[in-house]
């Protein structure tokens, strides 16, 4: 098995609906707004290449909407999806299966094209991946979390046949994948957990965008489920800190993979790190 950093461009989000309700004198420290009060966030994404499988965990925002959405977010970096991978060798039509951790417009876009006046899929000769409750979450979404929800980045995938459904949490895929869910953030998000020269690797997607949310308290506002979130963060990072798992990071705009370790505090970060330094 070979692991790919994907990186496809960095943007800008509020700083205080980031951290939610920590201060903005404790979380500037760490992530430093404009004068806009935003914060810049990475948008990493995964790739697996394994035998003859190549598979993309989550594929960032897309380069479809309008100059009025993209004015929200400040997309900024020379990175895009295209161009990290082909720094390894590959292109879209190399993909064959895109796992996507939760269909927020940040995670998915990228799954969906404009061909003139058509949405196609990006990765035609792909297999997508959700799962049931999560799809039915997205597709028929509450008011606070629909504008996260966009039906451009969503309904062409099911349209195009190429979407199955993760039918639980623990699943394995054929290239050594398993698939845990996670209830806070949204629902059903998945994180990608698998076995790299010897390490666990989990896949944070957000339920830890950054080192700097490893404090439990520091539990972002997006989250649908705050307490919930509270408490998967507790389990999970319990558990890596106890295995030395090494959290691979999707927002975090400086740091590719954490580990963790015990403190007076409680768990706080260990070392940083990219992955090709594995």
């Amino acid at each position: 098995m070979n692991l790919y950093t994907i990186n496809t461009g960095n943007f800008k989000l509020d700083g205080g609906a980031m951290f939610g309700v920590v201060p903005k004198t404790i979380w500037s420290k760490i992530n430093p707004p404009d004068d806009n009060n935003l914060c810049s966030w990475a948008m990493r994404c995964l790739l697996v290449e394994d035998g003859n499988r190549l598979t993309l965990i989550d594929n960032g925002i897309g380069d479809k909407q309008d100059a009025k959405f993209f004015g929200h977010y400040h997309l900024h970096g020379d990175d895009t999806l295209d161009r990290s991978l082909a720094a390894h060798g590959f292109q879209r039509s190399d993909i064959t299966d895109v796992i996507l951790t939760h269909l927020h417009f940040d995670h998915c876009g990228g799954s969906v094209i404009r061909e003139g006046d058509k949405l196609v899929t990006a990765f035609r000769n792909a297999t997508y991946w959700s799962n049931e409750r999560h799809w039915k979450w997205a597709t028929e979404p509450n008011d606070r979390e629909k504008a996260s929800f966009l039906k451009e980045n969503i309904l062409p995938i099911q349209e195009s046949g190429q979407l199955k459904f993760i039918e639980t949490s623990g699943q394995e895929f054929p290239d050594g994948i398993s698939i845990r869910q996670v209830f806070g953030h949204t629902d059903a998000m998945m994180l990608p957990q698998m076995q790299y020269k010897g390490r666990t690797i989990l896949y944070m997607a957000d339920l830890l965008p950054s080192v700097g949310h490893i404090p439990l308290p520091y539990v972002m506002a997006y989250d649908m489920f705050p307490l919930n979130t509270l408490n998967e963060k507790k389990s999970f990072l319990t558990e890596a800190q106890e295995h030395d798992y090494v959290l691979y990071l999707e927002h975090d705009p400086q740091f590719e993979c954490c580990t963790l370790q015990t403190t007076e505090k409680g768990i706080r970060l260990k070392d940083t790190f990219r992955l090709a330094e594995l």
